[in-house]
């Protein structure tokens, strides 16, 4: 089984990913593959389109670096790499899924996708508490809402809600959200 989880900024994409892993999932970000090519850590893919020249994996160089290998190899690349890297497992959670080829790569394969949402002010409270070193250029509600806006620009994330299997809003305590969790993967299970 293969759970695709999609969302903006901050909205608790990872959290999502990690309470699939709990019940033993593997989970990977469509991010990991852009960081291990970045910094040509590489030994866990049968398969890499390139090896570009090492920089650092701030969130501008892989948005750059990520479109570079979309334009060039196909909208899924990042899709295909991520489960590639994780070849070995049953069941994979992809955390950080960011548009309309990925979704449909991911249903093409029989999987299923979660949209996550909560709104701008919680997202960005979220972000200043986790202080992720790809964030660190954000340091006030502008610059997060000039990040989101330019996100939503590239990959129109709003509009993958309409694509989606699940919708979670994740606006509520981390117990409501692990319940709305747990009642997609009884579904999932069902489908089975």
């Amino acid at each position: 089984m293969i759970v695709g989880v999609v969302g903006k900024i901050a909205a608790g994409k990872t959290t999502v990913a990690k309470l699939f892993e709990e019940r033993g999932f593997c989970r990977v970000s469509c991010s990991d593959p852009l960081v291990d090519l970045l910094t040509h850590n590489v030994s866990a893919y049968s398969w890499i389109p390139e090896l570009p020249q090492k920089r650092e994996p701030t969130r501008e160089n892989l948005i750059e670096f990520g479109r570079y290998l979309k334009e060039t190899y196909g909208g899924d690349v990042l899709i295909r790499l991520a489960i590639d890297r994780m070849r070995h497992c049953e069941n994979i959670v992809i955390d950080g899924v960011r548009s309309r080829e990925e979704v449909e790569a991911i249903k093409r394969l029989g999987g299923v996708v979660i949209y996550v949402e909560a709104d701008p002010k919680t997202r960005f409270e979220r972000l200043m508490l986790r202080r992720a070193g790809k964030d660190r250029t954000i340091k006030s509600f502008e610059d997060f809402k000039a990040m989101d806006d330019a996100e939503e620009r590239l990959y129109r994330t709003s509009e993958l809600k309409g694509v989606v299997d699940y919708v979670v809003v994740n606006e509520g305590s981390m117990e409501e959200l692990r319940r709305k969790v747990e009642a997609i993967m009884a579904k999932i299970k069902g489908r089975g």
